[in-house]
């Protein structure tokens, strides 16, 4: 009977698995995810390269103030706003970066104890979930930097405190239905170990639905970093992000107002972009529309 189990696992896994022979070409034939992932990757490149390819110093006076001295002109203080949207960008995308790779390590492994184990681990772990769900999670950010104090390290901390339970949350629902399936039963008939079920077997079936929520939580992430900096909760000058740059050019929206424009639309970008992709990532690794496929 283990045996016959044994293989009805192998078939599973090998139908429904989140890797698959075909994934790379579903990727290069779903355009949104290209055209959304070489967005992304450029923008990446910007942050690496950028302060090597165009090197001017974000921090100190090149120009005259509320000129179009350089390619996109110079902010209220005289620097270079070129020089400064690379490194706002980068802020941004590394602080959002930092909170979801803490909600992503948290998340799932409270997820994956609630929904293998059950019981009382399950209760607590859900039901505080919940409590931290039923609040705004912008209203809750703004309240925890404002009494922690505004700093990066604090930004990050938070945003990746408040998204753990929408990881949490998937991979649960997930685990609940993967623990009664029958190659489950079958590596416990053959003594595997809880541990080793949990990480083997479980959490390789649940990283197609993690990679997804990874991308619209960084999406959501950099929102909220723009909107705490923007209140001055987050990057605090002369660091620059996106939200500093967006809150510093409504000042002098009628005198120069690219500076307001080129770090919204840019924030609105790579927003779009990680949305869409985070789509079509989902039409590509979900494991139901692959073999529906």
């Amino acid at each position: 009977m283990a045996d016959n189990l044994a293989l009805a696992s192998t078939e599973v896994v090998g139908k429904t698995g989140p890797v698959s022979r075909g994934i790379i070409r579903r990727l290069v034939k779903n355009p949104r995810t290209c055209i959304s992932g070489a967005f992304f990757i450029l923008i990446v490149l910007v942050i690496l390269l950028g302060p090597l390819i165009y090197p001017i110093t974000y921090r100190e006076q090149v120009g005259i103030p509320l000129s179009q001295d350089g390619l996109l002109g110079t902010d209220d203080f005289g620097r270079d706003v070129l020089a400064r949207l690379i490194i706002a960008t980068r802020t941004s995308m590394l602080v959002a970066v930092g909170a979801v790779i803490i909600a992503l390590v948290a998340g799932v492994g409270l997820g994956l104890l609630a929904g293998f184990l059950g019981g009382w681990t399950s209760t607590i772990i859900m039901r505080g979930s919940d409590i931290l769900l039923s609040f705004p999670a912008v209203i809750l950010a703004i309240a925890a930097v404002a009494i922690l104090g505004p700093d990066l390290i604090n930004v990050v901390i938070v945003i990746g405190i408040l998204y753990v339970p929408r990881f949490t949350r998937v991979v649960y629902a997930q685990s609940v239905a993967i623990r009664s399936a029958q190659y489950v039963d079958a590596e416990r008939v053959n003594g595997t170990s809880t541990a080793s079920i949990i990480t083997r077997t479980v959490l390789p079936n649940v990283m197609s639905t993690v990679i997804v929520q990874a991308s619209l939580s960084l999406s959501f992430a950099i929102q909220v970093e723009a909107g705490l900096s923007f209140l001055g909760l987050g990057a605090q000058p002369p660091l620059a992000s996106l939200g500093t740059m967006i809150a510093s050019g409504r000042d002098f929206l009628e005198v120069q107002p690219t500076m307001l424009i080129y770090p919204s639309l840019l924030l609105i970008a790579i927003v779009l972009a990680v949305n869409v992709l985070g789509d079509g990532l989902r039409d590509v690794l979900d494991p139901r529309r692959a073999f529906a496929r």
